[in-house]
């Protein structure tokens, strides 16, 4: 089986702490930070990585994750393309037919791929897509009906699913994905009017990489989680 790993993204907001890489390529532990997505693909039968790329970097991207048990080819767009131009344009390198993971490149994330899969195939939607309930950043205060407060908490889970960006695509949904733009404002919630769309609800890990505040936290996931160097 394929997948496809979005990986244009730069390392802006890291400042310093991205070593001038792209940002799916900054070290996590000594790893690049899409080299543990491309382990959990190969731990679930993936042997074909097509990473989409910005031009010019396809030489950097083989490089860093080769040696993990799976082809790695690099589609470098030649402009940017949107996330999901980026993933129409990286399946055009495809040698299969039927259904491809896509997912990010610059996230820590412990998704069940193998039921992902199961799950899609299952219900024999055109895609499948994980959600997530993240963790609320803000404190809940707890206010009595006459606005006295009484007492505080750690945030918990948002009440509502979100879209982690990990996916298993059909033929039907990549064939409909815009050549340019992104896939969650066009051909998704098309799918979704039609029935074809079906979610993933994910419970564990998952870690955005944006600034050096989440470049530490994924540090310090990996280094009270060392099982994951093996991934």
């Amino acid at each position: 089986m394929e997948a496809i790993i979005l990986a244009g993204g730069k390392a802006e907001r890291l400042g310093d702490a991205g070593q001038g890489k792209p940002k799916a390529l900054v070290p996590v532990a000594g790893k690049p930070l899409a080299a543990y997505q491309v382990g959990r693909l190969q731990s679930v039968g993936v042997d074909r990585v097509i990473v989409s790329c910005a031009a010019g970097q396809e030489k950097l991207f083989r490089s860093e994750l080769a040696g993990l048990g799976v082809e790695i080819v690099a589609a470098g767009e030649p402009e940017r393309l949107g996330r999901g131009g980026g993933i129409r344009f990286a399946a055009e390198q495809r040698v299969e037919h039927g259904d491809v993971f896509a997912l990010n490149g610059d996230e820590l994330i412990d998704v069940d791929l193998a039921g992902l899969l199961a799950r899609h195939r299952e219900t024999g939607a055109a895609a499948t897509i994980v959600v997530a309930q993240p963790s609320s950043p803000f404190g809940v205060v707890a206010v009595a009906d006459n606005d006295v407060v009484t007492g505080f908490s750690e945030g918990g889970r948002v009440p509502y699913w979100v879209n982690c960006g990990v996916y298993v695509l059909g033929p039907e949904a990549l064939a409909r994905f815009p050549e340019r733009g992104d896939h969650e404002s066009s051909i998704f919630p098309e799918l979704a009017i039609e029935g074809k769309l079906r979610a993933f609800r994910h419970h564990g890990m998952w870690l955005t990489v944006n600034t050096p505040k989440d470049l530490r936290k994924a540090e310090d996931h990996v280094a009270n989680h060392p099982e994951w160097l093996g991934k």
